[in-house]
């Protein structure tokens, strides 16, 4: 294969496997992991992968693109990189390396509240094109500073987390010692020895923190009181008094992310959201949620017109972004696949990825003999 792709690693799942095998077993569990029995993780590529494409040969048919206009951008893919917390424990310095990928291959890449960069530093590697998704402080003044912040980064999209009012039951975190509070535990170390590579990544990089926090935690906290202190500071709950005030703060794109039902769809419209993401937080919240593919065509089909609808979780190849195109997304995101780049290739794992996508991506509409992005939903087998 030529270009960007390592033929070595030619798939995502091949990036995986190198992945798990280089980065210790809690940290890796961390990333690929859902909750409960994992039902809902495996639901939503199972039923993504349900969705059928017709092609059209013999159709007048001229030269594909794959590129793909947002909020009045053009993109030369229609994926980014979705918001991950935690991204230098799973590999250190993963995400500058996917901040820095995402601007080299004119991609979106969302920056979370709580992962390992900052949000000034993140503006900095993307030229002012990264996106903000905030966690949403329990204080207003804090709520305030962070936006105030992003505002001043540049950011032109700022992503509001909504699927997130209690943590899922995850065991393998409670387990690992990953669970709030935190802990590390002798198995833990054991397997940090274990992957030289990693443990000397993290020893250049730094032990990971949340960066963008930073400014606000007291200094000499132990993991235990990291961990009272987050959860104190913050809520996963958000309703209409709490996203008031952000919307009118907010001079930028609003996007919802985490949504799952007309209701949620109906309510962002009213209240002023410029775009959601159908979202079910990659299986990682609620065993018993629908699979996205199903979210999103019940809600495009419903609201498509009226509200940018875009989609993550489950997504793992370029068909199965084609396919939800097809299915009435205006744009995708993933967030596990970059990070079993990063995991497998460390530094190229960023450009690796996105090249992976974008080939399996092109080839699928050269298959269909489709023009444009936007075309994909005639080809939908229904």
């Amino acid at each position: 294969m030529a270009g960007e792709i390592n033929s070595n690693y030619p798939s995502i799942d091949d990036l995986r496997n190198k992945a798990k095998r280089r980065v210790p077993k809690f940290a890796f569990e961390y990333l690929d992991g859902g909750c409960n029995e994992d039902v809902s993780i495996s639901r939503n590529t199972r039923e993504i992968r349900e969705v059928q494409l017709q092609p059209r040969y013999l159709r007048n048919y001229g030269t594909s693109s794959s590129k793909t206009e947002l909020f009045g951008v053009t993109y030369d893919a229609p994926f980014g990189i979705a918001p991950v917390g935690l991204q230098g424990l799973m590999w250190p310095n993963s995400p500058a390396i996917l901040a820095k990928s995402a601007a080299k291959h004119n991609i979106p890449f969302i920056l979370s509240t709580v992962t390992t960069m900052d949000i000034e530093r993140a503006s900095e590697l993307t030229e002012g094109k990264a996106w903000f998704q905030l966690y949403n402080p329990v204080e207003d003044a804090l709520r305030d500073d962070i936006i105030d912040r992003a505002q001043a980064a540049g950011c032109p999209v700022l992503v509001l987390l909504c699927d997130v009012p209690t943590f899922g039951y995850r065991p393998r975190d409670i387990r690992n010692g990953l669970a709030l509070p935190p802990k590390m535990s002798v198995a833990n170390i054991l397997q940090i020895l274990g992957k030289p590579t990693w443990a000397l990544n993290t020893l250049r990089y730094g032990q990971p923190t949340f960066e963008t926090l930073k400014p606000y935690t007291p200094e000499g906290l132990n993991l235990k009181q990291l961990g009272q202190f987050m959860d104190k500071t913050f809520s996963g709950r958000l309703n209409e008094e709490k996203i008031k005030p952000i919307r009118d703060k907010w001079k930028g794109k609003l996007v919802l992310k985490g949504v799952a039902s007309l209701q949620d769809t109906e309510d962002a419209i009213r209240l002023g959201f410029d775009g959601i993401i159908v979202s079910n937080h990659g299986g990682r919240q609620l065993d018993a949620a629908q699979a996205t593919i199903g979210s999103l065509q019940e809600i495009s089909s419903t609201y498509g017109d009226r509200i940018e609808v875009m989609m993550d979780s489950g997504l793992r190849s370029g068909p199965d972004i084609a396919r939800a195109m097809a299915s009435g997304a205006k744009f995708t995101f993933m967030g596990r696949s970059f990070m079993y780049g990063c995991g497998a290739l460390g530094n190229q794992g960023g450009d690796h990825t996105i090249a992976i996508l974008k080939r399996q991506f092109q080839q699928v509409l050269d298959q269909l003999c489709c023009e444009r992005v936007a075309d994909l939903p005639d080809h939908l087998i229904s």
